[in-house]
């Protein structure tokens, strides 16, 4: 009997990882090719969760769930055209002049790694920098190519984003609507054991990572803006201060890349002020890693390190960035799942038990 039961764990596990990069391979090939919708209806999903909490607030106040969707969306919508109106074209201008400024700064770049290498060979160094310089050279020209090419379907892009975001908050204004229905339907398709484990998971673990991540973002872009534009006086700190916030949605590995980044951009125009940069961005990374973060997002999770990063790595081969957005949240909720469904299991075991002591001492 034991051997039977040993043969059938060992096909188990030995069938599992196949099984599971089958599973991954036919994602990512459904996500390929329903890439638009998914994402629409992704985003719309997580903003209509986002936008419930003031709604339900709202409720609370005594007014009906239509009315108060009805104002949440309009002050929403009218916060976005503020931004876009004050905010957006300067970002967009100096991230134009920023992009614009780019093959410069590697020209430069290349005049003092030239620079670099005659003193090199004044002392006779065995180092070699033309290596360096002619892959400047050709990132030059790869980069020109590709501004070339983003300047032409520049107008395109914005007529695409723009049908976007209507389709998004539409669907976002019924999801409001109509998406508990929605979404009980959905659970209730799961069998009765998983239902309430798979929706309290979800929840738990979607509300504190989003509405955390997002919090945070803002805080990093906040503090940083008037750091880099005031105390530093960092070229583009605008742009830098909100690349290195949106970079903050990416757990794990968005704050290396987001600061890792921005240094290197402040590093092309003056090493100095770039470790300046640096140390500004991880000092207040640190505060919001030590401080904040703990009291907004906590351990919600419960994921090692290890497997975080994991799931990232498999949801950007699956979904690309917005794969990598919600890889943490839903390998979160898997996992929650699993404990809870075992929790009951040892709590039916437990009460079975008891049950049978009880019956046993009676007679």
């Amino acid at each position: 009997m034991r051997r039977w039961t040993s043969l059938q764990n060992l096909l188990i596990y030995g069938l599992s990882g196949p099984i599971i990069a089958l599973n991954v391979w036919l994602l990512s090939e459904l996500f390929k090719y329903f890439r638009n919708p998914i994402t629409i209806i992704s985003i719309a999903a997580i903003l209509a969760f986002l936008l419930n909490y003031p709604v339900k607030f709202l409720q609370k106040m005594r007014f009906s769930r239509t009315q108060a969707i009805i104002i949440v969306l309009l002050l929403s919508l009218t916060i976005v055209m503020v931004v876009g109106i004050t905010l957006v074209p300067i970002v967009i201008d100096q991230t134009i002049q920023l992009l614009n400024q780019i093959p410069d700064w590697l020209t430069s770049s290349q005049d003092n790694l030239e620079y670099l290498q005659t003193l090199i060979k004044k002392r006779r160094l065995p180092i070699d920098l033309n290596v360096v310089s002619t892959q400047i050279n050709a990132n030059i020209e790869k980069f020109v190519q590709t501004l070339a090419s983003a300047a032409v379907g520049l107008a395109s892009a914005l007529v695409f984003i723009f049908i976007n975001f209507v389709l998004v908050t539409v669907l976002a204004f019924y999801m409001l609507l109509y998406g508990d229905r929605v979404w009980h339907g959905l659970v209730n398709l799961l069998p009765s054991n998983i239902r309430v484990p798979f929706s309290t998971s979800l929840r738990l673990n979607f509300h504190n990572f989003f509405l955390s991540q997002l919090l945070l973002g803002l805080f990093m872009a906040f503090t940083l803006t008037p750091i880099f534009l005031l105390l530093l006086q960092v070229h583009f700190g605008l742009v830098l201060a909100i690349l290195i916030g949106l970079s903050q949605l990416i757990p794990f590995i968005g704050a290396t890349l987001g600061i890792g980044t921005a240094t290197l951009l402040v590093l092309l125009q003056n090493w100095w002020l770039a470790l300046q940069v640096a140390l500004v961005s991880i000092i207040v990374q640190q505060v919001k890693d030590n401080l904040l973060a703990p009291k907004l997002l906590g351990n919600v999770t419960g994921l090692n390190p290890i497997w975080i990063f994991v799931a990232i790595l498999m949801g950007f081969e699956i979904g690309g960035l917005l794969g990598t957005l919600v890889a943490v949240p839903i390998a979160g909720t898997i996992k929650g799942t699993f404990e809870a469904i075992q929790k009951q299991k040892a709590g039916m075991g437990i009460s079975s038990t008891v049950t049978l002591d009880n019956d046993f001492s009676s007679n």
